[in-house]
């Protein structure tokens, strides 16, 4: 495939990742298929970096004076979750973490746990309503998924968290930053920051 062709999926996924709010995994697959290249393989299509500089490219076009304010307003309904689940070393991550969310976005946070079932005991403690779901984890075994709703005033909608329950084990890897040197996740600490520095 032509550097030309990458080019125009990583732009016409990351239009589907802003307005609508896909992941882009699915984004690149559909935009291949919306440009006419439904037989693309994974390693034709363009990697999450390209598509993620189209996505910043146009939020910065099309969305800057809408999207900061979203981004705020996820996070801080990220960080009330953190402070709620502090024991089981919740990190941020996704669009949330990245700074490229839209009130479209989930938050998501990954759990890492020294019990996998520690997560469930602390959402029935607290009595919140989840839904479980899986995803295939870091060592490619699937892994709980805990949904969970809550009100942001700012949005005026409730927010959807997927909370990932990892092993504690899993921690250290999840803290190399990628070939970018940008880091995948963050703490509650590091999340503050990011606010503060908003």
């Amino acid at each position: 495939m032509s550097r030309a062709w990458t080019e125009e999926i990583a732009a016409t996924a990351a239009r589907l990742v802003v307005e609508e709010g896909m992941e882009y995994g699915p984004a690149k697959r559909r935009a291949a298929r919306v440009l006419g290249r439904q037989a693309a393989r994974a390693a034709e299509l363009p990697g999450n970096d390209l598509v993620e500089d189209e996505v910043r490219s146009y939020l910065a076009i099309f969305c800057a004076d809408t999207q900061p304010a979203e981004l705020a307003a996820l996070r801080a309904v990220a960080m009330v979750w953190m402070e709620r689940l502090a024991p089981l070393r919740p990190h941020l991550a996704g669009a949330v973490w990245r700074g490229t969310a839209t009130r479209l976005n989930s938050v998501h946070l990954e759990l890492f746990c020294d019990d996998s079932k520690a997560a469930e005991l602390a959402l029935i403690d607290q009595r919140v309503d989840y839904e479980v779901g899986s995803r295939t984890g870091p060592r490619g075994e699937p892994i709980d998924v805990l949904s969970v709703t809550h009100p942001s005033a700012a949005l005026g909608e409730r927010v959807t968290l997927h909370l990932s329950v990892l092993d504690h084990d899993d921690l250290r890897g999840a803290l190399k930053p990628d070939g970018g040197g940008r880091t995948q996740r963050g703490d509650l600490a590091a999340l503050r920051k990011l606010l503060e520095a908003a």
